[in-house]
Order: C-alpha cells, then structure tokens, then sequence
C-alpha cells in the first residue's frame, strides 16, 4: 500500500483540478455511503452530492491549495485529509479562504474513495 502522506497529495491534486475543470465529473470519488457537509448542510450518496457540487453559485472556480496535512485513520488504511486554501469564483478578485477536510477510505481495488468531505469557509 502507498504511503499516506504521498496518496494524501496525489489525491488532493486530482481532486481540486477536476473540481476546478469539471465538478460535475468528481462522481467517481464518490460513494453511496459517503457524506458531503459543505456549509453546515449535508447530503449523502455520491449522486446527491455531485448535484450539490454541480449547483454551486458560480461557474468558473480556481482552489490555490495552502496546506495540506494527512494522518492514517483506520486499521484498514482510511487516510484523513485537512486542506486549507484559498479560492476565486468567477470574475472575483479576492479569494475567498476555505477548510476542507475528506476521510478517504480503500475501494478493495487498489484505490481510495471520499467517505467524508467537509467543507467550509474561513471568514475573519
């Protein structure tokens, strides 16, 4: 099994890069267990919640990752994931920073899945 930290960053630039090119196309990180919090409202199943993802207010969105930090979180080799950044959404000039925290969990394929995503704003 690759080492957390290294699947950590590896999962984090293909993420925020389909986020950034093509939300609506994330649907394969996803499960129908998993569970999107994004601003303190929920949404469970990986078709509930690339719909969330899909309706976002904007159309044009650029993540500018600032740290990343990752911990084993299972026996059965779930990785946590903290990001906080900065985005800009459409013609915006000042980004706006954020926090977003996934539980990635092993697909018994090789690969990880998102179990949990959380997202928020950071304002102040």
């Amino acid at each position: 099994m690759a080492n957390f930290a290294d699947v950590a960053k590896q999962f984090t630039e293909f993420y925020y890069n389909q986020f950034d090119a093509d939300r609506n196309q994330l649907a394969p990180l996803y499960r129908d267990n998993s569970m999107l919090t994004f601003e303190s409202a929920s949404v469970a199943g990986a078709a509930g919640i690339v719909e969330k993802l899909g309706n976002l207010p904007f159309e044009k969105v650029k993540h500018q990752v600032s740290t990343l930090d990752a911990q084993p979180s299972s026996p059965e080799g779930g990785i946590l994931i903290l990001v906080t950044g900065a985005l800009l959404v459409d013609a915006e000039e000042r980004p706006m920073n954020y926090s977003q925290t996934f539980q990635l969990l092993p697909d018994g394929a090789g690969s990880y899945f998102i179990f949990n995503d959380i997202f928020k704003l950071v304002f102040g």
